[in-house]
C-alpha cells in the first residue's frame, strides 16, 4: 500500500510540474543573446537579440534549477505573479577569460546566449554570478515581451540526422553534434564520427547503464575549408564556428570564441547538450558546463576517454582532478568549489555525493574510509589544478587521467543524478 501511495503522489507531482510548463511556456524555444564584458574586476551584459527557436528539448518538470551548478545563474519571472518560472546554471568562457593575464589590462566582450522554454506572457530574466564569497549576487535584469514581433526567426536551416532515438525529447538527455572544419565532401566522415561518439559515451559506467535515457542526433555543418585554427603554427582555417587551438595562450585548449553562431545551428534540433566534433588529428578540446564540449573527432590519443572527459565538464560541470605538480597554493581560499567532485573543505557538508561515505574522525587527506567498487574512497590531495590544499574523491579517475576506463564513484553519482534531473 505504501509504495501506491508514494506512486501516486509522484504521479500527482508530474502532473502538476506539466500544468504549471502548460500555464506559463510554449513548447518551443526562445533564445537571449547578449554580450558578455568587462576585465578581470568588472563584468557587464548587453541585450543584442531574442530568437525563437522550434523546438524545446528540456524537461517540462524540472524548471528550477535545484542543483545551481556554474559560476552564473539566469532566473526567469513571470511579471504579472512575480513568480520564478525558469532557472538554469551554466560557465562562460568569459568568466574564464577573466582569470588570465590579458584581463588585468584589456577589456573583451564574448558573443553568448541562453535558452529557455517560450514563455506566453512578459517576464523579467535575471542574470548572477558568484561572488569572492561564492553567492550569486545579480548583475542585470530586462524586462522582455515575448510576443513582440521584433522576436527574431531561425536564420539556417541544416540538415539533422538521427544517431540515436530513444523517446520524447523532454524524458530524455538530447546531445545535438555540430561539424566544423569538414567540407562539403566530408559528411559521410563526420556522421561515421558521430557514430563513434556515441559508441564512445556509452563505452564507460554510468552512462552505457542508461544509453535508452539519450537521444542523439547530428547537425550536418559544412565549412569552406577542411581543418582547424591552430594559431601557434601559423595555420589558419575558414570553417563554419572559427574553432582554434591555443585559446588563452594553452596549445590543447580548442574553443570557439563566438557562441551564438553554434546556438544558431543547434537550434535546428531539441537539445539539452551540444559537442562540436572538429575534423582534426591535433590533440584537445574542451567543457564548459551548460554551454558547449568541443573536440578532436580523430585525435590519436584515446578519443573515446577525451569524449567522456570532456562531456563531463559540459553535463554536470565536474572539475578536472588533476594538478600540475610542483608546489602551488590553492587560489580558491576558504571557498568551496561548486564542482561535486573536488574540495578544498572549506564547506565540506556540501559535498553529498562525497561527505556521507566518511567518516568524520578519519576525514584526512589520503585517509583510506571506505571501499566501493574495490577503490578506497576518501580525500586525496591534488586536484582542481592545484597541488596543495585541493582534494579529490579518488586515487584517480577519468576526470584524473586516461590510463583508467571509470569515474570514481561521487562522479558517478552526480552523473546519475543530472541524469535523472533531464528525464523525470
Amino acid at each position: 500500500m505504501k509504495k501506491i501511495l508514494l506512486f501516486t503522489v509522484a504521479l500527482l507531482f508530474v502532473s502538476d510540474a506539466f500544468a504549471q510548463f502548460d500555464k506559463y511556456f510554449h513548447n518551443k524555444t526562445l533564445r537571449y543573446d547578449y554580450y558578455h564584458a568587462g576585465d578581470s574586476v568588472n563584468e557587464f551584459f548587453f541585450f543584442d537579440n531574442l530568437i525563437e527557436e522550434p523546438y524545446w528539448g528540456g524537461s517540462k518538470v524540472n524548471l528550477i534549477d535545484a542543483l545551481e551548478y556554474g559560476n552564473h545563474i539566469f532566473r526567469v519571472f513571470d511579471v504579472e505573479s512575480g513568480k520564478e518560472i525558469y532557472s538554469k546554471g551554466y560557465c562562460t568562457l568569459f568568466n574564464e577569460w577573466q582569470h588570465t593575464p590579458e584581463a588585468l589590462t584589456t577589456q573583451m566582450s564574448y558573443p553568448e546566449g541562453v535558452v529557455m522554454p517560450y514563455p506566453k506572457n512578459k517576464v523579467r530574466i535575471e542574470f548572477y554570478t558568484r561572488d569572492d564569497k561564492n553567492v550569486f549576487e545579480k548583475k542585470f535584469e530586462h524586462t522582455i515581451d515575448p510576443n513582440v514581433y521584433s522576436v527574431a526567426k531561425p536564420v539556417y536551416k541544416e540538415d539533422v540526422f538521427e544517431v540515436l532515438y530513444s523517446g520524447k525529447p523532454e524524458n530524455k538527455v538530447d546531445i545535438v553534434l555540430l561539424a566544423d572544419g569538414y567540407a562539403a565532401t566530408d559528411r559521410a566522415k563526420f556522421e561515421k564520427d558521430c557514430e563513434i561518439f556515441e559508441e564512445s559515451i556509452f563505452k564507460f559506467s554510468p552512462y552505457k547503464e542508461n544509453r535508452d535515457k539519450f537521444n542523439i542526433r547530428g547537425v550536418w555543418t559544412p565549412s569552406d575549408q577542411q581543418g582547424i585554427t591552430i594559431p601557434g603554427e601559423g595555420i589558419w582555417k575558414n570553417t563554419r564556428f572559427g574553432a582554434k587551438y591555443y585559446t588563452f595562450g594553452s596549445e590543447r585548449y580548442q574553443m570557439v570564441d563566438d557562441f551564438q553562431k553554434i546556438r544558431d545551428v543547434a537550434g535546428n534540433a531539441p537539445y539539452d547538450v551540444i559537442y562540436v566534433l572538429t575534423n582534426t588529428k591535433k590533440y584537445g578540446g574542451g567543457g564548459i558546463y551548460n554551454l558547449y564540449g568541443i573536440s578532436a573527432a580523430h585525435n590519436e590519443m584515446s578519443t573515446d576517454k577525451i569524449y567522456v572527459h570532456e562531456f563531463g565538464h559540459l553535463f554536470l560541470g565536474l572539475g578536472d582532478e588533476y594538478d600540475y605538480g610542483g608546489e602551488n597554493m590553492n587560489l580558491y581560499g576558504d571557498i568551496e568549489p561548486w564542482e561535486a567532485n573536488i574540495t578544498s573543505l572549506a564547506d565540506f557538508d556540501k559535498k553529498k555525493h562525497w561527505k556521507p561515505f566518511l567518516e568524520k574522525k578519519n576525514s584526512k587527506a589520503g585517509t583510506s574510509v571506505t571501499a566501493e567498487n574495490e577503490l578506497v574512497l576518501g580525500l586525496y590531495e591534488g586536484a582542481g589544478y592545484y597541488t596543495d590544499g585541493m582534494y579529490r574523491p579518488f586515487i584517480t579517475c577519468l576526470m584524473r587521467d586516461f590510463t583508467v576506463d571509470y569515474f570514481c564513484p561521487v562522479c558517478t553519482r552526480a552523473t546519475l543524478e543530472m541524469i535523472d534531473n533531464y528525464t523525470k
